[in-house]
């Protein structure tokens, strides 16, 4: 990690809860609905909208339990992703599911695999941010800041590591004067390299201490660092967060 910009990253933390608070976990049950337009424009609408994913904190893998039907469940890790029966069946699965995303266009239609990947690491991205600035391999960078309305708002450029699934290896996080993320810059290159996004966060709340922006709206990030309010690519409402 850059240590020189530490003291941005280190405001974050602790505005999110605390780097302690968050090692005195290990998994979090996240209950959440999803709309948007990209789920249908990768033809594969109706999949994911209203799901529980269970997530491990400090190791990039998770879970959607009952995945189309009651009895199986989906896992997502960087280098595989399955359908598999509760009792252990594999039903299908993908591995290296990065590589199967190359030379992807917007008007490529996903695979159910592709969309677990995709959905898999995202979700697991937001709901550790930023805490998961913290392992191995990442590098944080205070960049000029932004003013958004009448409030200056603070940039980190993070560089993600090789070994963690994400929509870009660098993105830019914007900090409030509160310290918390309000928004996430990014290409989603499992999408199209030409995805650029502005991801934007709203009403944070706290779960067992830990802050987290429950109503996430992606949009469309044009050239001069604007974005467009219609359509809305990718809606999430967090319902609830259960970390043990």
């Amino acid at each position: 990690m850059n240590t020189s910009y530490r003291p941005l990253l280190q405001e974050a933390l602790e505005a999110h809860g605390g780097i302690d608070r968050w090692n005195q976990f290990q998994h979090a049950d996240i209950h959440a609905l999803v709309g948007g337009i990209i789920w249908a424009v990768k033809g594969v609408p109706g999949i994911l909208t209203d799901f529980h994913y269970e997530i491990d904190l400090h190791t990039q893998r998770g879970t959607f339990p009952n995945f189309v039907k009651p009895g199986q469940h989906a896992t997502f890790q960087a280098d595989r992703v399955a359908i598999e029966t509760d009792d252990g069946t594999v039903v299908e699965e993908l591995v290296n599911p990065r590589d199967s995303l190359r030379g992807q266009t917007l008007q490529t239609p996903w695979s159910t695999l592709q969309l677990i990947y995709f959905a898999g690491y995202a979700m697991w991205t937001y709901m550790t941010t930023p805490f998961c600035f913290t392992m191995p391999g990442f590098a944080a960078e205070e960049i000029d800041p932004s003013l958004q309305g009448n409030e200056t708002w603070r940039r980190l450029k993070v560089t993600f590591p090789d070994y963690l699934a994400r929509h870009s290896r660098e993105q830019i996080y914007y900090l409030g004067p509160d310290g918390l993320v309000r928004r996430n810059d990014y290409v989603a290159e499992a999408i199209s390299m030409e995805s650029a996004a502005a991801h934007v966060i709203h009403d944070n709340k706290e779960f067992s201490g830990i802050t987290i922006g429950t109503r996430r709206r992606v949009y469309a990030l044009n050239p001069d660092g604007s974005y467009n309010l219609q359509p809305i690519l990718v809606a999430i409402d967090v319902e609830d967060i259960s970390f043990s």
